[in-house]
């Protein structure tokens, strides 16, 4: 029985395109950088923000990288000042997970964004409705390994293969597969069909009406 939902969160719980888009021009504007396009950073996402960072170093004339150290620092902290900066969670998200909730399901968030901005960011979206927020740290491996959905399932003593794993990139798909667990791409999110399709993932969703929809269908498989 699937016991448990685990969830990316940049482009799967919430829209924060504008907020990373924002910030990143800020720094790059500061560093003596062109700004970049916000649609540009569906790709930038994804695997970490200092991978965004280098991201849009070497689209912004930088491919040396040499204000890599510098705006490392820069994003990092202006993000974890005001993580929340034009982020939204995605319509119909809150009754989804309160459906979860309400059917005695465990769930958790595993993001590659830094720990400290995404246990703001959830805290103030969702309040105390995830049982597990685990972000970026020097601790753990970022996605596209394994370790946070398997920490956080490991926090709600459930077993990998009584979970699912939601994401809306590529990198999603290959962390839930490698983690043992239902591994579902959801199509409102940064990156294509084609994508999560190509990453294996097990299942797709048109929009987060569908996560309640789809549990039931596989909560006893």
């Amino acid at each position: 029985m699937r016991k448990a939902c685990i969830f990316d969160l940049d482009g799967t719980l919430a829209f924060t395109l504008d907020s990373m888009a924002t910030v990143a021009n800020q720094v790059l504007t500061e560093l003596g950088l062109r700004e970049l396009p916000t649609e540009k950073f569906k790709y930038y996402c994804g695997d970490g923000a200092d991978m965004l960072v280098r991201r849009c170093l070497e689209d912004a004339g930088d491919p040396q990288l040499d204000h890599y150290e510098e705006a490392r620092k820069m994003y990092r902290e202006r993000f974890d000042q005001d993580p929340l900066y034009k982020v939204s969670v995605y319509p119909h998200m809150m009754e989804a997970l309160n459906a979860l909730k309400e059917a005695g399901v465990k769930i958790a968030v595993c993001s590659n964004k830094p720990h400290v901005a995404s246990v703001k960011v959830v805290e103030e979206l969702f309040g105390d409705l995830f049982d597990v927020v685990i972000g970026q740290s020097s601790q753990i491996r970022r996605k596209p390994a394994p370790d946070e959905p398997l920490k956080a399932a490991q926090i709600m003593n459930v077993k990998p293969e009584e979970c699912m794993y939601f994401g809306d990139t590529g990198t999603d798909m290959q962390t839930g597969k490698a983690a043992g667990m239902l591994t579902v791409g959801v199509l409102w999110g940064y990156r294509t069909k084609d994508e999560l399709i190509a990453n294996g993932a097990d299942l797709l969703l048109e929009t987060p009406k569908d996560i309640w929809k789809i549990y039931r269908e596989k909560k006893d498989d």
